[in-house]
């Protein structure tokens, strides 16, 4: 072993990660006040520089759907049959709570560290 110290990347990796998990559930929901399908919601979280797989997406749609804060339905758009999904009464309640939330805390956060989001 060397004599440097240990890096701590991977303890913030992994802790950046959990912080992701929670506000990409959020932001899904913020983009599922109107109706969209699955790539509709991939490309708009891009456009709010949030990155998602599709391989993540689509597994968290049926699984907040389970939860009954989302529905959908199939329909045909032009030659292709997809599924369109927006919030539940129930998601947009949830995403109401959550949202100030989210506030509540990034104001907190602000307070203790002293910086103003940009």
């Amino acid at each position: 072993m060397s004599g440097g110290t240990p890096t701590k990347r991977p303890v913030a990796d992994a802790l950046r990660q959990e912080l992701r998990r929670g506000t990409l559930v959020l932001a899904v929901l913020a983009v599922l006040r109107e109706e969209a399908n699955g790539t509709a919601v991939r490309d708009a979280l891009a456009g709010g520089g949030v990155e998602i797989e599709e391989g993540a997406l689509y597994p968290m749609l049926r699984r907040l759907e389970e939860q009954a804060l989302l529905t959908s339905e199939w329909r045909m758009e032009g030659s292709r049959n997809k599924r369109f999904y927006r919030l539940s009464s129930v998601g947009a309640e949830t995403y109401a709570a959550l949202i100030g939330e989210w506030r509540r805390q990034t104001a907190g956060l602000e307070a203790l560290t002293g910086e103003q989001s940009r």
